[in-house]
């Protein structure tokens, strides 16, 4: 799996956005590392700059220097839809008669097929096959007849998927959430001014408070003079549509989403592991860093009580955690390798046992995750090599059987290993002498929602939006694209 989009905007009082929202770009990198853009507004003209690659090589002195204004808004990509290549890097621009617009997006859109065929056929120009810019044209169409937030509100009326945008309409800047809240969004104080993000992170680097999470359905316009925002609810729901993933993989350990500190979640579901499936062995150990803080949990809740449930005696300690197994970060993650011979051998350049922890030892090796099953066999493979007696395998997710559509570059029903197989299937396939997942009931438990409050169409194959082809665990239809005008009540 590889990280969706990470999105950033901000309105401050009297200096330049461009190094505010570099340095956030940084601690948002972890979510995409194809393309990284800024886009800024001096309050006369627009100013922009946007390339492929990681942020530090994309921006130089001379380019942050030449991106003056204010405000400004920002976009790290991985890209889910539409070509790897520099047409489709963010944050997208536009000018047109009512001024200039600039938009990034973190997510997916079911429908942007249908948005874009309908707007070439009224004279837009595409330049790239993103779902982005028909958001964009879209939004800019309706800026020609109406306000900025009546314009907002009938794009998010036409538009149907996974969004959190950060927008700059000349210099003003903003940010939605789609109704479902699928996509996560955070708001930020700084000292001279507010800042929108796809996590707390960026605001910490920044020095800023985290004031709290956009709602879903909700647009945030910052005010120009970075005094304050201004918050309009354009969309209520019944439920929303959480992403549960972002908390047990692709979030930074360190942010707060939708309430909830990540690091916490992934210990908390590695209690629940050991609640639910612990195995008693010599050593726990995680996959670096995906793993490490559900071992973490993991080895505490088996240092109270046993595999059976019962307390511990005082002199039994449990399970020992350990760090069995050494990253090498220098190699590039797994998944990005183009064939598949090419990932069986970055797991062998990636990480390597400590012989020391493993030999002759019953070890649990925990994870977040297994997706082709590919990178589980090497380790097993790795540990029994260095000497490992048992190998059981903890995964801190229930089994991933069915693709995501929202925003996350997931391997297809094909090469999912769960999404055919069962869990005694797939512990054959690994060579594990154990697997266990955890439990979809268990992830709802520790985030404090309901499971209808959550998109789980990964692990159940039943997606929160009317997509082609799948099933849909709510009462949902995609919005009809049609010219109709706006309304005075729009």
């Amino acid at each position: 799996m590889t990280e969706k989009c990470g999105v950033v905007g901000v309105s401050l009082e009297g200096r330049d956005a461009a190094r505010p929202l570099y340095y956030a770009l940084y601690a948002l990198q972890h979510r995409g590392q194809e393309s990284a853009g800024i886009v800024t507004h001096d309050g006369f003209q627009q100013h922009s700059h946007v390339g492929m690659g990681l942020v530090g090589d994309v921006f130089g002195e001379d380019d942050l220097d030449q991106l003056n204004g204010s405000a400004g808004i920002g976009h790290v990509r991985y890209p889910t839809a539409g070509s790897v290549d520099s047409c489709c890097a963010q944050p997208f621009s536009v000018s047109f008669k009512s001024g200039s617009l600039g938009l990034s997006h973190n997510g997916n859109l079911v429908n942007a097929d249908e948005i874009r065929d309908e707007l070439a056929g009224m004279g837009h120009a595409f330049t790239s096959d993103g779902d982005t810019e028909a958001i964009a044209h879209d939004l800019a169409r309706n800026l020609l007849d109406a306000d900025l937030v009546r314009a907002v509100k009938r794009t998010m009326s036409r538009i149907h998927g996974s969004y959190s945008l950060t927008i700059m309409h000349d210099d003003t800047v903003m940010g939605v959430r789609d109704p479902q809240g699928n996509r996560p969004l955070c708001i930020g104080k700084l000292e001279d001014g507010y800042i929108i993000a796809s996590e707390s992170a960026a605001i910490d680097t920044l020095d800023g408070e985290l004031v709290r999470d956009v709602r879903p359905g909700e647009l945030v316009v910052l005010q120009e003079d970075g005094s304050g925002f201004d918050s309009y609810q354009l969309v209520e729901l019944d439920n929303t549509a959480h992403c549960f993933f972002e908390h047990v993989y692709f979030a930074r350990p360190d942010s707060v989403i939708d309430g909830s500190l990540v690091y916490e979640v992934r210990r908390n579901l590695g209690r629940k592991l050991w609640e639910e499936s612990g195995v008693e062995s010599d050593v726990v150990m995680p996959v670096p860093d995906s793993g490490r803080a559900f071992a973490s949990g993991y080895a505490d809740a088996a240092s109270e009580t046993t595999a059976s449930g019962d307390l511990r005696e005082e002199d039994d300690e449990g399970v020992e955690f350990a760090e069995g197994l050494m990253k090498n970060r220098y190699v590039g993650r797994t998944f990005i390798m183009p064939t598949q011979g090419e990932r069986e051998r970055a797991v062998r350049l990636k990480l390597n046992p400590i012989k020391s922890t493993v030999e002759g030892r019953t070890v649990t090796i925990i994870d977040d995750s297994i997706v082709r099953g590919t990178t589980s066999t090497q380790l097993v493979q790795l540990l029994r090599d260095c000497g490992a007696e048992e190998v059981h395998m903890r995964i801190g997710a229930p089994p991933i059987v069915a693709p995501c559509y929202m925003g996350i570059d997931m391997a297809t029903r094909e090469e999912l290993i769960a999404s055919d197989k069962t869990v005694d299937e797939i512990c054959e396939a690994i060579q594990a002498d154990s697997l266990a997942y955890l439990s979809k009931d268990a992830v709802a438990a520790v985030l404090e929602t309901d499971r209808s409050d959550l998109c789980m169409g990964c692990v159940t194959g039943e997606y929160p939006f009317d997509i082609d082809g799948e099933a849909s665990d709510r009462d949902v239809t995609r919005p009809a694209v049609d010219q109709t005008p706006l309304s005075a009540d729009d």
